[in-house]
């Protein structure tokens, strides 16, 4: 696979897993400074580790998700519980992985995660339902 088919493959998937409407958003914010970085993470994040079959998406969204809690990265937890939803986890199943974060991690730290999750679920409730969804 080169670059370009790398860059595709993973624009297909960051599209599918975050949905069109965010991914439209970052690529609106390139410019001179950030473009490079943007190309880096659509290739080698998403098309190159999120396209690899030994895990489904599911499972990468509950790894991704727990990995958010323990390096306290809010802003990409909240969006990676969006994307979760998308790749079919359910609350019921976050809550697991944050209560294993509890422990693993420190109830400090899945303390802020529930806040944020619930905080992603009450955008997500009050969002309309998608185009042909």
């Amino acid at each position: 696979m080169d670059e370009r088919d790398r860059y595709e493959a993973g624009m297909k998937v960051r599209r599918a897993v975050l949905g069109d409407a965010h991914v439209d958003r970052s690529l609106s914010s390139r410019n001179a400074f950030n473009e490079e970085f943007q190309d880096l993470i659509t290739r080698y994040a998403w098309g190159e580790v999120w396209t690899r079959p030994g895990l489904p998406r599911h499972t990468r969204s509950l790894v991704t998700l727990a990995l958010m809690i323990a390096l306290n990265r809010g802003d990409e937890f909240r969006m990676h519980v969006r994307a979760a939803a998308n790749n079919g986890v359910t609350r019921d199943e976050l809550k697991e992985v944050l209560l294993q974060c509890a422990i693993y991690c420190g109830v400090p730290a899945a303390n802020a995660a529930f806040h944020l999750a619930q905080d992603a679920f009450a955008e997500m409730d009050k969002a309309p339902p998608a185009a042909g969804g």
